[in-house]
């Protein structure tokens, strides 16, 4: 059953209701982060905003649609799609813009923002989606999948639809979507991958190297380049 409907109000002239919304959507996604959508109730977000509950169906319809708008925000503060764009301009060679893409997510999981509400919402999702990852999927994840994709046909001369492309693009966020929910665990571990032994720029490096390399061998066995 649906927990709330969507609608489309305005802040009907109050000058509070800009902020209002705002702190509405920064406390619910603190509260999701924590209890998870299953478990969020709108009176603890309402007041962690300091606002009535009934602000939530007025700004956004429910709580099912306020964690639809949230969850959107979160991936895009972790990975903003025109950051990405600029990443992998086309000015510049594809193996250079991969670099540069890695050097972006590397960034990105190893930054205090991995440790924020956005992270975690994230996190919580991909592991244990709810039935709001199809519109996360088509609205955030596909135009950023296509970009990643298709930096990697360049440079391996193939359509971006070719099945050794998502290989690739797997082999590029495994390591980083390991270490976004639980780089301490895996730093403690694999002590050598520990922020104060091995720099930002150092480890996207190794990671490019590997891919670069991946790729170089890929081309060589199944296409005979």
């Amino acid at each position: 059953m649906a927990r709330g409907s969507r609608r489309s109000p305005t802040a009907g002239g109050r000058p509070d209701g800009a902020a209002t919304r705002t702190g509405l959507l920064e406390a619910a996604g603190a509260v999701f982060a924590e209890s998870g959508f299953d478990r969020a109730t709108a009176k603890e977000i309402a007041h962690r905003a300091g606002a009535n509950a009934a602000a939530i169906n007025y700004h956004f319809g429910g709580i099912e649609p306020l964690y639809a708008d949230v969850l959107a925000e979160a991936h895009r503060r972790l990975v903003n799609y025109q950051v990405l764009a600029r990443a992998v301009s086309a000015d510049q060679d594809p193996k250079d813009r991969l670099r540069r893409l890695i050097g972006l997510l590397v960034g990105v999981v190893r930054s205090e923002s991995s440790t924020s509400w956005p992270a975690k919402v994230v996190v919580r999702e991909l592991i244990a989606p709810t039935p709001h990852f199809e519109k996360l999927r088509r609205e955030e994840l596909e135009p950023k999948r296509a970009l990643v994709f298709s930096v990697i046909s360049q440079i391996m001369g193939v359509a971006p639809d070719h099945p050794l492309v998502a290989q690739v693009a797997l082999s590029i966020m495994a390591p980083c979507f390991m270490l976004l929910i639980a780089e301490k665990r895996v730093t403690e571990v694999l002590t050598p991958l520990d922020r104060a032994r091995l720099s930002n720029e150092a480890l996207a490096d190794r990671l490019a190297n590997f891919t670069l390399g991946g790729i170089a061998q890929l081309m060589a066995m199944e296409l005979g380049t």
